[in-house]
């Protein structure tokens, strides 16, 4: 397999590297991956984390385990086992889906690597697309809010959401960016302001919290998000906290965009109440643990709802931003998303 290098993801010289994010901003920790049991444990901890990158991840896996010579059947458990770990995002079911595909082939240790690299190669295509599609949306002087983190850190390429705002920059200048914590596990605080740091974008950090007093104050021009899964008909699941800021954004009138792939888009799943949601540990929500130390601020008993994502309908989207192009409300009414695959 060739050498595919990603900011947190890389496949060099035969050996997989995972960046643990689960340690940044302050640690920069790789770990290598050998094993369907190891891949397992990244992901679920959340040391690779992002749809597109799990996705990514878990077929350069796969590839590895088929040139170490990786029998049909071991290969098949490996990507079932793998296809399990995140039940939320769909772009890991995509990229097993092709796998699993590849593996009919006769010489299926050729056609599992070959879809591999293609599906590396290509995610880095699509943030671009999604970047150029989405920065036209953006004005010099935006003031944009977003939540979570969807840069380079989740994707092969420059990132969903953040990679339209990273390109806006590029092109007008003049563009801050009001960056959610994303409570529980501050990927926003850690992760996103950690990148726009990197890319010298203006931001500011602040409290999922303090979103609707910024609206309400008129200090957020739009809203960009990114997107885990979009059924047929529009609604998206993301992150939780994304769907407070579709009805806070609703209410003030704020354009409310979200960014994905149209590997993200799974016309099988009708609306949103179909969408699996993951339930997460409740220690991420007792305290809080990372490259800054530990805290428990909770009892140790306290009863804890930890779902991963929220579910927000489409009536509150203004726009989706895909690779394939931006549709509005009444493309998507119409059945522009279901028409692309």
């Amino acid at each position: 397999m060739q050498n595919l290098i990603a900011s947190s993801l890389k496949y060099e010289n035969g050996t997989l590297s995972v960046l643990d994010q689960y340690l940044l901003p302050h640690q920069q920790v790789w770990h290598e991956c050998h094993s369907v049991e190891t891949m397992k444990e990244l992901i679920i901890s959340l040391k690779i984390r992002g749809a597109p990158l799990i996705g990514l991840g878990a077929s350069l896996l796969v590839a590895h385990l088929a040139q170490q010579g990786g029998t049909q059947a071991a290969l098949a458990k490996a990507i079932d086992e793998l296809e399990a770990t995140r039940p939320t995002a769909v772009n890991l079911m995509h990229c097993m889906a092709t796998l699993r595909e590849a593996l009919k082939s006769d010489d299926f240790v050729a056609a599992v690597v070959c879809s591999a690299e293609r599906l590396f190669i290509e995610d880095i295509a699509l943030c671009e697309r999604m970047a150029t599609r989405g920065a036209e949306l953006i004005n010099s002087g935006d003031n944009i809010l977003t939540h979570c983190n969807t840069g380079a850190l989740a994707t092969a390429g420059i990132g969903t959401a953040l990679g339209v705002i990273y390109k806006a920059q590029q092109q007008h200048g003049n563009i801050h960016v009001w960056v959610d914590e994303t409570r529980p596990l501050l990927q926003g605080g850690r992760l996103t302001a950690f990148e726009l740091e990197r890319w010298q974008v203006p931001y500011t950090l602040i409290c999922d919290n303090m979103a609707a007093s910024l609206m309400a104050a008129g200090k957020v021009d739009k809203i960009v998000v990114g997107a885990d899964r979009i059924a047929a008909n529009g609604d998206f699941a993301n992150k939780v906290g994304t769907y407070n800021l579709a009805v806070l954004a609703h209410f003030h009138d704020i354009p409310f965009y979200v960014v994905a792939p149209l590997t993200t888009l799974d016309t099988q799943t009708a609306c949103g109440s179909d969408i699996a949601i993951e339930q997460r540990n409740s220690a991420e929500v007792r305290g809080v643990s990372g490259s800054f130390g530990e805290a428990l601020w909770a009892p140790t008993n306290a009863n804890v709802y930890n779902p991963a994502f929220d579910v927000t309908p489409a009536k509150l989207i203004t726009a989706w931003v895909l690779d394939t192009g931006v549709y509005n409300k009444s493309d998507v009414e119409s059945g522009a998303l279901t028409a692309l695959k």
